[in-house]
C-alpha cells in the first residue's frame, strides 16, 4: 500500500466517524422526542376519559 492510499483511507475513516457522530445523536433525539410526545398524548387521553362512571361487567 502506498503512502497516498494509507492517507486516503485514514481520511475516509475519519470522515465516516465524523458523519456517524453527527447523525446518530440526532436520530436518538428524534426518537426520544417522539416517545415523549406519545407519553403526553396518552396522558391527555387518559385524563380526558370520564372517571365518575361506574364499571360494568
Amino acid at each position: 500500500m502506498s503512502y497516498f492510499k494509507y492517507v486516503a483511507m485514514a481520511y475516509a475513516v475519519f470522515f465516516l466517524v465524523l458523519a456517524w457522530d453527527f447523525i446518530v445523536p440526532r436520530l436518538q433525539i428524534r426518537q426520544l422526542l417522539r416517545e415523549a410526545r406519545g407519553r403526553v398524548a396518552r396522558s391527555k387521553r387518559s385524563n380526558s376519559a370520564p372517571t365518575d362512571e361506574e364499571l360494568s361487567r
